[in-house]
């Protein structure tokens, strides 16, 4: 599950998220990139936390998402960075992504779903899982499920938390 959980629009979470992305881009060298559009995982605070936790802890390094609008939503490229949020919209990772493929629903692979990183790490949970999350998701803009939605399936690294950096839950 990815994506949908809404990004920080808090003036102070902002400046957070900003310093967080300075202090990455001046801690390796970097030329001044484009902040990337903070978010977080799945639709509600508590899976934004427990996602955001398993990608802190290595265990998850894969993500995907329901592509419903290809033309005015491509998918990710390898190479992109992402900030990634909890629930309470405060950075918890900077994520780089390291493979991006699309699929149909139904071609999604066990080692994708393992490397989610979610529940028994098994495809049969991940397509349990995803499918009740995608049929809610896109049941709110009239879309119907089914095992052909396309599904961009993102393999990511986890680049550096605000801990790396010396950061503070405040953001200093």
């Amino acid at each position: 599950m990815t994506e949908v959980f809404d990004q920080a629009h808090d003036p102070v979470k902002l400046a957070t998220i900003a310093s967080f992305w300075q202090r990455f881009l001046n801690s390796n060298d970097l030329p001044v990139l484009p902040q990337p559009e903070p978010w977080g995982f799945g639709n509600n605070p508590q899976m934004a936390n427990d996602l955001a936790q398993l990608v802190v802890q290595g265990i998850k390094t894969a993500t995907s998402s329901a592509v419903t609008d290809p033309i005015n939503e491509p998918p990710v490229q390898v190479g992109d960075y992402d900030i990634v949020l909890d629930g309470q919209q405060q950075p918890v990772a900077i994520i780089k992504t390291v493979v991006q493929e699309t699929m149909p629903f139904n071609r999604v692979t066990a080692e994708h779903a393992y490397h989610e990183g979610e529940g028994d790490r098994t495809l049969a949970n991940w397509r349990s899982a995803h499918e009740a999350f995608w049929r809610q998701e896109l049941a709110q803009e009239a879309i119907k499920f089914s095992d052909q939605l396309s599904v961009s399936c993102e393999v990511f690294e986890l680049v550096v938390t605000p801990t790396d950096l010396g950061m503070n839950e405040n953001g200093n």
